[in-house]
């Protein structure tokens, strides 16, 4: 098997790195990439090849050829126009795509081939801990789709669903989520502030908080509602907290805030498969 990375930026060299650490060789690596500074860097910390040019890919006639499109979602066409000239002259590698917001079906117009892989990972990929959602047409075979999920797998977590349109719910949830949660955290910090806790301690004590409850979630049979329901004593400090953001109607914001980004992960995808 030989993956090549059509772009080194942060979620390429995440792969890139994870892969290494699950046991690929570097030899089985290689990147195109046209920075010179960011290719030099790839070379230098992962020792793996890495060429400024298309024109300059090798592709053999194994079907275990991988090609990994991690390029800026307004760059994707002319990368993938650029990419099927060579497809043609090799057996058509196994496409996995992590730029948001390019469709199958645009993939496989602009690259002359079907055997295309949508991904959708988010930002905690950086550092092992993401969670990707994965999409690929009834034609791709179950092979296929274990290499996919095993690439995805050096970022995390992996999902797949089962109709295009879902990997839109996909992008508000999990994809924009880490910002949403960010942002929770900032507010949770502020309030700590202006009840007279220091910055330091008000950051730690909301950071540590969030992933502590994140992980008891996560490691408990009971689901969310029940776990917050333990924690909430009538008259006490939660309920009332509680009670505030219920008459803010919190929940339907959210919910309206994932509709909004949705919605727009829709729209994006109407543009970028434009001709």
């Amino acid at each position: 098997m030989h993956i090549t990375f059509l772009g080194g930026g942060n979620m390429g060299r995440a792969l890139i790195g994870g892969l290494l650490k699950v046991g690929l060789q570097a030899q089985q690596i290689s990147v195109i990439e046209t920075n010179p500074e960011t290719a030099s860097q790839l070379k230098k910390d992962f020792a793996i090849s890495a060429i400024a040019s298309i024109d300059a890919m090798a592709l053999d006639e194994s079907e275990n050829n991988i090609v990994v499109m991690a390029v800026k979602p307004q760059d994707f066409k002319a990368a993938a126009q650029a990419l099927s000239g060579r497809l043609q002259a090799s057996a058509a590698p196994l496409i996995v795509s992590i730029a948001a917001g390019i469709r199958t079906g645009d993939m496989s117009r602009w690259l002359g081939q079907t055997r295309c892989v949508r991904a959708m990972p988010n930002t905690p990929a950086l550092i092992g801990k993401g969670i990707t959602g994965l999409f690929a047409e009834n034609s791709v075979s179950d092979a296929d789709r274990n290499l996919a999920e095993v690439i995805c797998n050096a970022l995390g977590q992996t999902v797949w669903v089962d109709q295009e349109q879902l990997l839109d719910a996909v992008t508000a949830l999990s994809g924009s989520g880490p910002a949403y949660v960010f942002a929770f955290l900032e507010a949770l910090q502020a309030g700590g502030e202006r009840l007279g806790l220091d910055s330091v301690t008000a950051r730690k004590l909301a950071y540590a908080t969030l992933e502590g409850a994140s992980q008891l979630a996560n490691h408990s049979a009971e689901n969310a509602s029940t776990l917050r329901e333990k924690v909430t004593s009538k008259g006490g400090t939660t309920a009332a907290a509680l009670a505030v953001l219920k008459d803010l109607d919190w929940q339907a914001a959210l919910e309206r805030a994932l509709a909004a980004a949705a919605e727009r992960s829709k729209a994006m995808g109407d543009e970028l498969g434009q001709e």
